[in-house]
């Protein structure tokens, strides 16, 4: 940032508040992601965080506009997690009957996954207890849902992106003790899945070879295949559903269940959340051309697929640059 551009920005000149803030404006994307779990919601919250931005820039003095930005940004998604005219969190009915037994999950929550190409590496600070593709996967974002929405941005600020509990505290309009007794508290709950040592290397030919696997099986509709692709502790999510199926029995059982409903299945691999994931397509009833219907992102470990993610949304795909038909 020059002087030269602030003043300009400050002028009321549109290009160089873009100047400015275009650098920004990916990673601020991925941060209200992460407290908010919905791409959809976090391009909103960022638009008007912009908007609130531009209308403000005259009265930054500066510092960091980077903390500057985070701290609109945060606020607008803490307005919005109390805005009780949000989206209801439910889902429809499955397609298909199923004699798997599903357990609880919790409270049901609001997710999306979220593009792997959307996301820019972002180095956190010295601070940070978590790596970028940590903080991004799934199973962190699903976890941070559960939190009180406070406890969740002190969370986000400090240990996945690194800021210092000082800058934290100013971003949120708060104190150093308020911050650090908040973290304290969403540390005690806060317990996703830290597989590191024993998950394959993103990209990488060990996790292309399993993700290849997987694909083939559920082509050709092989349950015996894909069980054996499953780690005994695997889960299967359907958000925002309250249920999952646990354990490589009951989720075969539910997989049989979703074969029998979809028998001629075209998977189209793509990456969300850091993740491997694939968009599933099944034929239209009257032009048999495959119509996607939606996705799975899958957790890998080396010793198979650990779990499962439905989403069901078959508007999720345009955002991962894939096709509504695949050619007949």
């Amino acid at each position: 940032m020059t002087e030269t551009t602030l003043s300009r920005a400050q002028a009321g000149d549109g290009d160089a508040f873009r100047e400015l803030t275009d650098p920004y404006r990916r990673e601020l994307q991925v941060h209200c992601y992460r407290i908010l779990g919905s791409v959809q919601d976090a391009e909103d919250v960022l638009q008007e965080a912009l908007l609130s931005a531009w209308r403000s820039i005259g009265s930054f003095d500066g510092g960091s506009l980077r903390a500057w930005l985070y701290r609109i940004a945060t606020n607008r998604c803490l307005n919005h997690l109390r805005d009780q005219s949000r989206r209801p969190r439910t889902a429809g009915p499955l397609p298909f009957p199923t004699a798997a037994e599903p357990v609880p999950a919790g409270d049901p929550s609001w997710l999306e996954p979220y593009p792997d190409a959307w996301v820019d590496e972002v180095t956190p600070g010295p601070e940070a207890r978590y790596e970028a593709r940590e903080s991004i996967a799934l199973s962190f974002v699903s976890a941070l849902q559960r939190l009180p929405a406070q406890q969740r941005a002190v969370l986000v600020l400090r240990d996945a992106l690194g800021f210092p509990a000082f800058e934290a505290a100013e971003i949120l309009g708060t104190t150093p003790a308020s911050v650090n007794s908040a973290l304290l508290r969403a540390r005690g709950s806060f317990d996703p899945p830290r597989d590191r040592d024993i998950t394959p290397l993103p990209r990488s030919a060990e996790e292309r070879a399993l993700v290849d696997r997987f694909v083939q099986a559920f082509e050709n509709v092989d349950v015996a295949e894909v069980v054996s692709l499953l780690t005994q502790d695997v889960r299967f999510a359907m958000p925002p559903e309250p249920i999952e199926f646990r354990g490589r029995t009951t989720v075969g059982e539910f997989i049989g269940s979703f074969f029998s409903w979809a028998r001629q299945l075209k998977l189209v691999v793509t990456r969300a959340n850091g993740q491997p994931a694939v968009a599933y397509y099944l034929p239209e009833p009257d032009t048999l051309a495959p119509r996607g219907n939606g996705l799975f992102v899958l957790d890998l470990r080396k010793d198979g697929v650990s779990g499962i993610t439905r989403f069901g949304d078959p508007d999720l795909l345009a955002r991962f640059d894939l096709p509504t038909v695949l050619p007949s």
